[in-house]
């Protein structure tokens, strides 16, 4: 899977180092829901079962398979 530099330093974060990358790449090939930004990046959400049900939102370039960002968004609604 493809990222950006920011991905990879976010990742080391603690708070986003739970994030697995099979979760992302769950989320970018099965999202429930994705908007595409003004800038040309997506966003998908997915429910990540082994982490309660919580939505894990990953932010693509435009390019559709180039991870830039991905947390758990605690305000997603369907």
């Amino acid at each position: 899977m493809k990222s950006t530099q920011y991905f990879q330093a976010m990742h080391l974060r603690p708070d986003r180092a739970i994030i697995r990358m099979d979760w992302i790449q769950r989320v970018v090939e099965h999202p429930v829901k994705e908007i595409i930004q003004g800038d040309g990046r997506i966003r998908r959400w997915a429910s990540i079962a082994e982490m309660e049900g919580r939505y894990l939102r990953v932010i693509l370039l435009p390019d559709g398979e180039t991870v830039h960002n991905a947390f758990f968004d605690r305000s997603f609604t369907l």
